[in-house]
């Protein structure tokens, strides 16, 4: 199924909007930096850190599809610096996790996306 709902928001007031609403869905000490994606304007990049003692950091890409529908794809999981496997289980707990805040993100924002 096909859209023409389209993204009609300026980038930087959906990084600022974004930057405001997933703190408040990720656990508390967690943090998150978004940042615009320059190579497409309906994209962000999301940088969240792990609270406590993992020291883990996840990069995803977050494409709006239309005004209401992300895709969320994971770009980088690190450990102190070091890019790790992301396949291990305790990893892919915390993915599906952050995947599941980041569509939470863009449901809590469906009325400032979708005009």
């Amino acid at each position: 199924m096909v859209s023409n709902d389209e993204l009609n928001v300026p980038q930087e007031d959906l990084v600022q909007a974004w930057q405001q609403t997933l703190p408040e869905r990720l656990h508390g000490g967690d943090q998150a930096e978004i940042m615009l994606d320059e190579a497409d304007p309906n994209a962000l990049r999301v940088h969240i850190r792990t609270a406590g003692h993992q020291m883990m950091e996840f990069d995803f890409a977050v494409r709006y599809v239309d005004s209401r529908e992300i895709a969320i794809q994971l770009t980088d999981v690190e450990r102190d610096g070091q890019t790790i496997d992301e396949r291990g289980e305790i990893v892919q707990e915390l993915i599906a996790d952050y995947r599941r805040h980041l569509h939470e993100t863009a449901q809590a924002l469906h009325h400032y996306t979708h005009s």
